[in-house]
């Protein structure tokens, strides 16, 4: 999985922004709902906060307060790097974040819980509860054309197929997983829920 975040890294963007191998797809609203889910981020109240699987930090460099990126992408963090001023990036495994207990004031996370399989989840929320009061996962939602969960398959510009895990989420039931909380945003393309 590292492989093909490091690979993908120099494109990640290019899914957010509509560019590149997404320039053709057709996804109404998604725009719009971009900078809405940023206005979500913006809104909430400031604190220290861990970026699990912070990728390129696209969505991490909206978090206000200190922001920590951790990947376990070198790549990733090279442009998250540029992104979080003022901010730390450390590499390391997003399962197991080499921080003590109580760290932060919050963990967020975006389009990374809903790749873990059902023990990585249990693991991620573990270390996320042990870390901070606080945890924002941002994901992707659940529509009618897609299913709960498959292995979706990824091409790269580099034309290297790759699969991944992938789930979505309806706002109410990510709520219900996390063992409750706030829905921060719900979109058709993504929710946010702070717990």
């Amino acid at each position: 999985m590292i492989e093909y975040y490091d690979r993908r890294a120099p494109e990640y963007d290019e899914w957010w922004n509509g560019t590149g191998l997404f320039a053709e797809r057709e996804r109404p609203g998604w725009h719009e709902e971009v900078a809405a889910l940023i206005d979500a981020l913006r809104a909430l109240p400031p604190a220290r906060t861990l970026d699990v699987a912070c990728g390129t930090a696209f969505l991490g460099r909206h978090l206000p307060g200190a922001v920590t990126g951790l990947d376990g992408s070198e790549a990733m963090l090279a442009i998250a790097r540029e992104r979080i001023p003022g901010g730390d990036v450390v590499l390391g495994d997003a399962l197991a974040p080499p921080f003590g207990d109580g760290a932060f004031q919050r963990v967020a996370t975006g389009h990374f819980y809903g790749h873990l399989q059902p023990d990585e989840r249990e693991r991620f929320l573990a270390a996320a509860r042990r870390l901070a009061p606080e945890l924002l996962v941002i994901d992707s939602a659940r529509r009618d054309d897609v299913p709960a969960e498959r292995m979706d398959p990824r091409v790269l510009r580099d034309g290297s197929r790759h699969e991944v895990f992938k789930r979505w989420f309806r706002p109410h039931q990510l709520r219900e997983e996390l063992g409750g909380g706030k829905i921060v945003h719900a979109g058709t393309w993504f929710v946010a829920v702070l717990a």
